[in-house]
């Protein structure tokens, strides 16, 4: 089986599974504001890199401009198939993509021999949540998840195991908002339910500058204060896989059977 993943920042992947390319969140071009005002907090890339070429579908987990980001999905082909959450539905289609398939929790998408299904994902206020993706290849066997925030379908045992985890390990407390990235606290029972082999981080500062005045906060965070020493202690731990920005690197698994869908 071969499995490869490129970090592309913050919570932007590159993942390329039964020679599919898949482009998650994408964050490309331009600074990062989150939907706020640039003065109170703006990310901005340290290191210019090139949009991913070849691009076989766009895979949106929210509607959010952190993981809906405008100024970088205008960078790409508007023909590229595009898999996306309700909320995400108005913005891609005023960017002018065509081929837009809306996922709702529970649903399935067929990407060539990969099946893609969407699982209860981040909630963002009382009444919306979210999407997280588990990616399943029946050909080589292999299996993939990923949640940008850390809140975890409970049905995901259903799947289990999944061979690699894409999340965070980390927790992200901000005033009057809560917990916004709960990586650590319900890091331990997501690895319970599905026993993966890697646990691969995102949500974490890589070749980033915060600006603002909340960017004081953010550099204040303790983001090594992670998962790792629970993960430790368990009979059969995960590899934690720390990746390098831009770098694209195959993911090493052990031989599984294909699996039957």
């Amino acid at each position: 089986m071969s499995l490869y993943l490129t970090w592309l920042d913050l919570n932007s992947w590159l993942v390329e599974l039964d020679n599919q390319r898949i482009l998650i969140d994408p964050w490309l071009v331009g600074p990062m504001t989150f939907g706020l005002p640039a003065w109170l907090l703006q990310l901005t890339r340290l290191t210019p890199r090139p949009c991913p070429e070849s691009i076989d579908l766009i895979l949106l987990s929210q509607g959010l401009p952190d993981h809906t980001h405008p100024p970088s999905l205008q960078q790409l082909d508007p023909q590229i198939p595009l898999l996306c959450p309700p909320s995400a539905l108005e913005t891609v289609q005023k960017l002018g993509f065509h081929q837009i398939s809306v996922l709702h929790h529970g649903e399935t998408y067929a990407l060539g021999n990969i099946q893609i299904q969407a699982t209860l994902g981040s909630p963002i206020g009382p009444l919306r949540q979210e999407n997280g993706y588990v990616l399943q290849s029946p050909a080589s066997g292999c299996s993939l998840y990923y949640e940008p925030h850390g809140y975890h379908d409970p049905a995901l045992s259903n799947f289990a195991p999944i061979d690699v985890v894409i999340t965070p390990i980390s927790d992200v407390h901000v005033p009057l908002l809560g917990t916004i990235i709960a990586g650590k606290t319900q890091g331990l029972e997501l690895v319970t339910a599905v026993q993966p082999q890697v646990i691969v981080p995102t949500a974490q500062p890589g070749e980033i500058q915060a600006t603002g005045l909340l960017a004081r906060l953010l550099q204040g965070l303790d983001m090594g204060d992670t998962l790792e020493p629970d993960l430790a202690q368990l009979p059969n731990p995960p590899q934690v896989l720390h990746l390098t920005p831009g770098q694209r690197q195959e993911i090493a698994l052990r031989h599984k059977p294909a699996l039957s869908l």
